[in-house]
C-alpha cells in the first residue's frame, strides 16, 4: 500500500527547469514534490539576462569561439576566463570541449539544438497561458553590435545557418540601429536585429510565480539539500544532508550545477561544469533600452526587466566553490558605460550566479543509467530558461512513458 506522503515525484531543484518540469508532471495528473536546498529562484534562474533565445541554435562549443579563446583568456576580466586555482581541475572538461568544436560535433550538436529550440518555442506560450503568467512575455527582440564590418562578416556563418532554418533577422547599418536603440556609441557601425527574440518580465519574479502556481495545484515545496539517490524495490530513495530520507516512484534531478554530485550516488560520472555568470541589476531609469542589446564581441548583453537594467554575461569556469570575483561585473559596467554613453552606472546591485554546462553545449536529458525511475534534467548552461517549456514536456513524457516529442538520444546523459 502507498505511503499517503510518498508522492508519485520527487523533483531535485526549484530553479525554473525544475518547476517547469513539476507543474508539466502535476498535468498529467502526478502528484509532485519539489525539493530545493535553498528554495525557488534561489541561483541561476533568479539572475539571469531574461531571454528566451530560440534563435540561439548554435553551440558555444564551436570553432569560432577556439578563435577567440586564446585572446580572452588572456585578459582575467574578459568573456572567457579560468582562475588559475582552477585551471588543473577544468582541465579535462576543456579538453572535453575542444573534441566538440569539430566541425562534424558541431553540425550534431547544432541540429539537436535547433530540434530542442523548435520544441521549446511551441510550448512556451501554452505553458505561460497554463500558469497564468503570459503578461510577463515580452517579444522586443535582440540587436547584436558591431564595431566593423569585419566583424560582422566573421559572424555570417552562424547567420548562415540560422537562415536556412528560417529564423529572421536584418543586418542593418548605424542609422537603422539607432531607429531600434537610439543611444549607441558611434563605435558600433553596424548590427544584426532578430525580431523573434523573446523574453520574460523578470526571471526571479517568472520563477517565483511558477511555484505559486504549482503551490496552488495542490503541489509542495520544501528546503532540504540532497547529497544522494538510491534504488530501492518500489521506488527511489532521497537523502538529505540532515540525515532524513524520501521516497518516490520516481525523480527528476534538476539541481542545475550541483546535479552531478548527486548523479554521483548512482554511480554516474557526467561532466558538469560551472559557467559562473556575473551581472549588475541597475534601477529601471538607468538607460532608455528598447531591445535587448548583446555585445557580442565582448561577451556581455544589456536587458530591460520590469525591475531594472541588468549588465551581465561572460564565462568563468571556476567551480562552485571559489568566492566571487565581483570585478568581472564591474568590468562589464564599465564597459556598458562606454557603449551606452547615456547609460547611469549608480545604484546597481551586482550578482554572481552558476550555470551548469556541459562540453558540447547540450543538456542532459534522459533516464539514468542504473534505474529507469530517475529522469535527468540539467546543463543548459545559458538556455535553461529558454529551454525550460521544451525540457518540462520531454521530462513529463518520460514520466509517464511516453514517446519524446523529438529525439532526446543527443541530449543522453551517458553520451560522454
Amino acid at each position: 500500500m502507498k505511503d499517503a506522503a510518498q508522492p508519485d515525484v520527487i523533483v531535485i531543484g526549484a530553479g525554473v527547469v525544475g518547476l517547469s518540469a513539476a507543474i508539466a508532471a502535476q498535468a498529467r495528473g502526478l502528484s509532485v514534490t519539489v525539493l530545493d536546498r535553498e528554495g525557488p529562484a534561489a541561483g541561476a534562474s533568479a539572475g539571469n539576462a531574461g531571454a528566451f533565445a530560440f534563435t540561439d541554435i548554435l553551440p558555444l562549443a564551436s570553432p569560432g569561439i577556439l578563435k577567440k579563446a586564446p585572446k580572452w583568456l588572456l585578459d582575467p576580466l574578459g568573456p572567457l576566463s579560468v582562475p588559475p586555482a582552477y585551471a588543473a581541475q577544468i582541465a579535462p572538461w576543456m579538453f572535453r570541449f575542444w573534441r566538440a568544436c569539430s566541425p562534424k560535433r558541431v553540425a550534431h550538436s547544432t541540429a539537436a539544438q535547433t530540434a530542442m529550440m523548435d520544441l521549446s518555442k511551441a510550448e512556451l506560450e501554452p505553458f505561460l497561458a497554463a500558469t497564468g503568467t503570459l503578461p510577463m512575455l515580452r517579444k522586443e527582440g535582440n540587436l547584436q553590435v558591431y564595431e566593423s564590418d569585419a566583424e560582422l562578416k566573421a559572424s555570417q556563418p552562424g547567420w548562415d545557418a540560422r537562415s536556412k532554418h528560417g529564423i529572421e533577422f536584418r543586418h542593418m547599418g548605424a542609422a537603422e540601429m539607432a531607429g531600434i536603440q537610439p543611444g549607441l556609441a558611434p563605435r558600433f557601425t553596424h548590427g544584426t536585429f532578430t525580431p523573434g527574440w523573446y523574453s520574460i518580465a523578470d526571471p526571479k519574479l517568472y520563477t517565483l510565480a511558477l511555484a505559486e502556481h504549482f503551490r496552488s495545484r495542490g503541489g509542495a515545496i520544501e528546503r532540504a539539500e540532497v547529497t544522494a539517490l538510491a534504488t530501492i524495490d518500489d521506488g527511489v530513495e532521497v537523502r538529505t544532508t540532515n540525515g532524513n530520507t524520501r521516497r518516490a516512484a520516481q525523480i527528476v534531478l534538476a539541481a542545475g550545477a550541483f546535479s552531478h554530485r548527486i548523479a554521483k550516488s548512482l554511480g554516474e560520472s557526467i561532466p558538469l561544469e560551472t559557467e559562473r555568470g556575473y551581472n549588475t541589476t541597475l534601477p529601471a531609469d538607468a538607460f532608455d533600452l528598447r531591445t535587448q542589446v548583446t555585445f557580442g564581441g565582448h561577451g556581455f548583453v544589456v536587458t530591460r526587466l520590469s525591475t531594472g537594467i541588468r549588465v551581465g554575461g561572460a564565462v568563468e569556469l571556476g567551480g562552485l566553490t571559489l568566492p566571487p570575483n565581483y570585478r568581472r561585473s564591474e568590468a562589464m559596467l564599465k564597459k556598458a558605460q562606454t557603449f551606452l554613453p547615456g547609460l547611469k552606472p549608480t545604484g546597481g546591485v551586482q550578482w554572481m550566479g552558476f550555470r551548469p554546462s556541459l562540453p558540447d553545449s547540450l543538456p542532459a536529458i534522459g533516464r539514468a543509467r542504473t534505474t529507469a525511475r530517475v529522469v535527468y534534467a540539467f546543463g543548459h548552461g545559458h538556455l535553461g530558461l529558454t529551454q525550460s517549456a521544451g525540457t518540462a514536456r520531454l521530462v513529463a513524457d518520460l514520466l509517464t512513458n511516453q514517446s519524446p516529442t523529438i529525439d532526446i538520444a543527443p541530449f543522453s546523459p551517458q553520451r560522454f
